[in-house]
């Protein structure tokens, strides 16, 4: 992995090439961290300029992001704990059934039911009812998000060819050249307005594809706080895990 040095700090980024691009793009993820894509024509002392002029924005982000990593604890999936959906906390009861041999999870009374076999070790029902939240906010994650698309695109007069929820590790969402609009089902964990803000993104992005002063233009059209919703997925982003 290539790396550049800023005082006395050493920082590791990975470097893809697009051939659309005029000029290096560099992004900062909590996740995987420095990404630089730059054009396919282009010298590596460019690259190094460009790196060098942006260090302390890329430094700033990764202290801000090694603050807030902490904050984000690993469910341990047992009765009482607390689990978010739009934003709000739900516990969760587990039962162990003798006659169980499958997890089940449904959202019951204002709460999350768990079923597992009563036979099963702590590390199996952990495995288990990861996978069975998550496809619980997949499954919930669609119809909710499909009602806020039928809110937002017709104002921008939009009309995604489909709708996908889905696992995407270093994205809140996508947009494909088909229409399509892939949404991360973790941003199911946050408040609503910032769900609506990831499928508004996403819609501007059916118009225009980059980052350009026209598609905060498009954005701001339909959502005039997109910035402070934005800095939110920011800050706590890194906290929508299970």
């Amino acid at each position: 992995m290539p790396t550049f040095t800023y005082g006395t700090t050493t920082i590791e980024y990975t470097m893809r090439h697009q051939s659309s691009k005029r000029d290096c793009t560099i992004t900062v993820d909590w996740k995987t961290g420095v990404s630089v894509v730059v054009p396919d024509e282009i010298d590596q002392a460019h690259i190094d300029a460009v790196l060098r002029r942006k260090a302390p924005w890329i430094l700033r982000r990764l202290i801000e992001f090694s603050e807030i990593k902490p904050l984000s604890t690993r469910h341990e999936f047992i009765s009482g704990e607390k689990f978010p959906y739009l934003g709000r906390q739900y516990r969760l009861k587990v039962v162990a059934g003798d006659d169980v041999s499958e997890v089940s999870l449904a959202f019951q009374n204002g709460r999350f039911v768990a079923t597992v076999p009563k036979s099963s070790n702590p590390t199996w029902r952990e495995e288990h009812l990861r996978k069975a939240f998550r496809d619980w906010y997949i499954t919930h994650g669609a119809v909710k998000v499909q009602q806020r698309i039928r809110l937002f695109a017709p104002r921008l007069r939009l009309e995604p060819s489909k709708i996908v929820i889905k696992d995407q590790q270093a994205r809140w969402g996508s947009c494909t050249k088909n229409g399509t609009i892939n949404v991360n089902w973790r941003v199911l964990m946050a408040p609503m307005r910032i769900v609506d803000y990831v499928v508004v993104h996403e819609l501007g992005h059916m118009i225009h594809a980059d980052h350009s002063a026209e598609f905060w233009t498009v954005v701001a059209s339909v959502m005039p706080d997109y910035d402070e919703r934005k800095e939110w997925l920011r800050v706590h982003g890194a906290t929508l895990e299970l």
